[in-house]
């Protein structure tokens, strides 16, 4: 995997960048693309024919002004056509732009898909740890400098460079060399000088951009995590740490600007220079008789057309180089490592049954910790197993391990004899439903959640999965029912309701295995015990894992694993492991202790010992 030490690329990694962007403008097999650079060329070719045509017809257009009526109108015609050379220089610039947006456009679109889809291949382990406002800036910036690139490299550099080659050309054949070398000295000074502040400006530009985004990261994770900032009432403090960020990039901004007033300067008086000396010799010829007052403004016309897009060629180098740095940044995703990758040729998950088993299980999230140490069970085909234990017992891990969001460190999990490893992920997670602890809801409707399961089920199917979620009364009450957007990770529903959302899409997605994971955890007793319920009338005849802190949610499982420090510490049904007296027993006791705790100080319990 390459890794990007500095924000700007330099050297061969500028042209391994542009060679990575060659195969999204040039695609194999796609002759709409190619057809259209071709095209494209032509427009920019003739462009740049007509440009050079422009002074030629001033120049006529003067020299045929000497007072007569027939002069006069010649004068006119050339005018004219100077008005249609210029009107098709511009008209064919445009043409160029618009052939070629398409090309430009879509290979921005296939670089982005590109991207997006290499993310989603990531591993979970990337994803815990990275920013979500940094990573969605790189994608922005990366893609935003795929069209300035072309746009700004391909129309601007090149038919500058054309231009100034053809012109001169054009003053060595038409007046002497000395013309086209006081240009051509001009232009390298100017792009000479150009190239050596702009690379000073670069670090001040990468400073700035440094601390945009820090800012910028700073402000969405301050508003992503909005209800802690309020729960601690840190508000003040995180303006305050947005507020320094700010200050340190208006700084560099500052230093930007008057950074690029230097060089704004500096290039002024090189083409200032340029011009003076250039028209000088010009004058000369003039008054010497060489040359023509049409002459002169050819010169003139020549240079002004030469220079104005010069005095782009700062903010284009310098855009261009932030332009190849963003896009290594883009393309530096695609080319992470994927952590968890399926095995060459590997075939799908063959389902029959799904007898589910743990061999031996090692796993650790870091070499130096470990977490799972040697977990070994079965959960046979339509029965139920429950995992239970302590916090940080390794209990979900479990999970993440089954759905292949890390690999086992050692051993192996097979669902019907076939090593998960050995299958495609995509077939093993379609026989897969999860109902997490931690919830979390696209920004968009409610039904659009539910239909996440399976979205191409039919509303019959919709509908029994909310009945079997206890949705029915939730969706009621809402104004705007299953089309009730319910916010940026569903803030707008509570913990419980969140839950049975997640039920209902694990219900319709219909799964061989299902797997509860603190499924009802968020939810009262009353609600628990109907969504009980429903999970016992829905998992039977299915294999079904079961990951609980409330023991009262597994007292029907078939089998109960008790984890303790990654191992296994007991094993058995409800009533063998409470004769065991061990540490099953002694978190049923804590347990039934605190729910007659709980109970004794509901509102209708108080109410009643008051009256009594």
């Amino acid at each position: 995997m390459r890794q990007s030490t500095s924000s700007e690329p330099t050297g061969p990694l500028e042209w391994a960048v542009l060679l990575r962007l060659l195969p999204y403008l040039w695609p194999a097999g796609e002759k709409g693309p190619k057809l259209r650079i071709f095209i494209a060329a032509l427009c920019l070719a003739g462009s740049i024919a007509a440009g050079a045509g422009v002074p030629f017809l001033l120049k006529y257009a003067v020299d045929a002004l000497d007072g007569t009526s027939q002069t006069l109108m010649v004068a006119v015609a050339f005018v004219i056509a100077y008005g249609a050379a210029r009107v098709l220089q511009q008209g064919l610039a445009q043409a160029r732009d618009a052939v070629f947006s398409a090309v430009g456009q879509r290979a921005a679109r296939n670089v982005g898909r590109r991207v997006f889809q290499r993310l989603h291949e990531l591993s979970y382990r990337f994803h815990t740890e990275r920013r979500t406002g940094a990573l969605h800036q790189v994608i922005d910036r990366g893609a935003k400098a795929i069209d300035f690139l072309l746009r700004m490299a391909l129309f601007n550099v090149l038919p500058t460079i054309g231009q100034a080659l053809i012109f001169c050309g054009i003053l060595v054949i038409e007046y002497n060399v000395w013309f086209a070398v006081a240009t051509l000295a001009t232009v390298v000074g100017y792009i000479g000088f150009t190239f050596i502040v702009t690379e000073w400006r670069i670090g001040i530009r990468r400073e700035m951009n440094k601390r945009d985004e820090q800012a910028n990261g700073s402000a969405i994770d301050s508003l992503l995590n909005f209800e802690t900032v309020r729960y601690f009432a840190n508000e003040d403090y995180e303006v305050d740490r947005f507020d320094g960020r700010l200050a340190r990039y208006e700084k560099a901004a500052v230093r930007s600007q008057v950074s690029l007033a230097f060089l704004n300067t500096g290039q002024g008086f090189i083409v200032a220079l340029g011009l003076v000396i250039v028209m000088a010799m010009a004058a000369d010829g003039v008054v010497n008789g060489n040359m023509t007052i049409g002459d002169f403004v050819l010169v003139n016309a020549f240079l002004i057309q030469l220079y104005m897009p010069l005095n782009l060629l700062g903010m284009v180098y310098r855009e261009v180089k932030q332009s190849l740095a963003d896009m290594e940044k883009m393309f530096s995703l695609i080319d992470r490592d994927v952590e968890v990758e399926d095995a060459p040729n590997a075939p799908a998950l063959c389902f029959d049954g799904g007898n589910l088993r743990f061999e031996d299980v090692h796993f650790g999230y870091d070499v130096r910790r470990a977490v799972l140490a040697g977990i070994s069970f079965e959960v046979p085909a339509g029965r139920t197993v429950a995992v239970v234990g302590s916090s940080g017992g390794g209990k979900s891990t479990l999970t993440r391990l089954l759905f292949r969001f890390f690999d086992v460190g050692a051993g192996r999990i097979s669902i019907d004899g076939q090593d998960i490893r050995s299958v495609t992920q995509k077939s093993l997670r379609r026989h897969l439903g999860v109902v997490p602890q931690d919830v979390v809801l696209f920004n968009d409707t409610l039904e659009h959640n539910i239909r996440y399961g399976d979205l191409s089920a039919d509303d019959a199917a919709l509908n029994r999965a909310i009945d079997q979620a206890q949705l029915r009364a939730l969706i009621g009450n809402l104004p705007d029912g299953l089309k009730t957007m319910v916010g940026e990770r569903g803030l707008k529903l509570s913990g419980g309701e969140k839950q049975r959302v997640a039920i209902a899409r694990m219900m319709l997605k219909d799964p061989g295995i299902m797997i509860f994971d603190e499924a009802t955890s968020a939810l009262d007793t009353a609600t628990e015990r109907e969504i009980q319920r429903a999970l016992r009338d829905v998992s039977k005849g299915r294999t079904t894992l079961m990951i609980a802190h409330r023991l009262s949610t597994v007292v029907e499982a078939d089998e109960i694993i008790v984890l303790d420090g990654g191992r296994i510490a007991e094993r058995g049904n409800h009533a063998s492991l409470l004769a065991q007296n061990g540490l099953y027993t002694a978190m049923w006791q804590r347990q039934q202790a605190e729910r007659e705790e709980e109970a004794a100080t509901t509102p209708e319990t108080v109410a009643t010992a008051a009256a009594e």
